[in-house]
């Protein structure tokens, strides 16, 4: 993520007081500066809401409740990124802009802050693809998806792994089929370096083993052509969320 904002502000709407307590504990041990917010109603949401990026409603609260909240956040004049932690594995109907786990322990809970964080930091993706076409195709899907990107392109696996030892990337959008090193081979060359690096794997070629392969070896992927919804869906885990509102921007 880019250090250039220098700080975020998250409203923590719970009436469960260790709820909140969990996520100040958490972002004490946050690289980025994050001022957490106590809201217990939607009074406090009112007084909270200005300058707030990023909005954690807690899944217990009751619907009614929570209905009210989603409305308050969404009327903000810059509304925040509202996330709805809930629990249990199943599915469930949510208004906010996306749903992610309950945590129940501040190592989850700084773990969720650190990846739904990057919704509001730039995160720095590596588009690597030998088609200069394709990686333009790439680049504006990302400028289309609800998230900030910093975007740089390489046109092979080789310059992949030069420009990832000179600087950081979050991201890494990666063709398998280049001269040279494969997709595979290149992720493989990542991972032996320990690259601390989320990989997308991309492909238009019809190869039913290579998506698992990818996933296996720990890439998502995305068969070609795709859309920014196909970014978004498969970014989820990145984001550290179950699932992005299909209908929300």
């Amino acid at each position: 993520m880019s250090d250039e904002l220098l700080s975020l502000r998250a409203l923590i709407v719970a009436r469960d007081p260790s709820l909140r307590d969990l996520f100040r504990q958490a972002a004490s041990a946050l690289p980025v500066p994050l001022e957490i917010v106590d809201c217990v109603d939607n009074a406090a949401v009112q007084r909270g809401i200005t300058g707030a990026d990023l909005a954690y409603l807690d899944g217990l609260l009751p619907s009614e409740e929570r209905a009210g909240l989603v409305a308050a956040l969404r009327g903000a004049v810059k509304p925040p990124f509202s996330i709805l932690m809930a629990t249990g594995a199943a599915a469930i109907a949510y208004a906010t802009d996306a749903v992610a786990g309950r945590p129940s322990r501040v190592e989850e809970s700084r773990r969720l802050l650190e990846r739904t964080m990057r919704v509001r930091l730039p995160s720095r993706v590596l588009v690597v693809d030998d088609s200069a076409t394709m990686r333009a195709i790439v680049a504006k899907a990302l400028a289309a998806t609800r998230f900030p990107f910093d975007v740089t392109e390489v046109d092979e696996g080789k310059a992949a792994l030069e420009r990832a030892r000179e600087s950081e990337f979050d991201l890494v959008f990666l063709d398998h089929n280049m001269p040279g090193l494969s997709g595979l081979d290149t992720l493989s060359e990542f991972k032996r370096e320990k690259r601390r690096v989320s990989v997308v794997m991309m492909t238009s070629a019809p190869d039913a083993t290579l998506a698992k392969r990818a996933r296996d070896a720990g890439a998502a992927f995305l068969k070609k052509p795709f859309f920014p919804a196909d970014i978004e869906k498969v970014l989820c885990g990145f984001y550290g969320l179950r699932a992005l509102h299909p209908n929300r921007a």
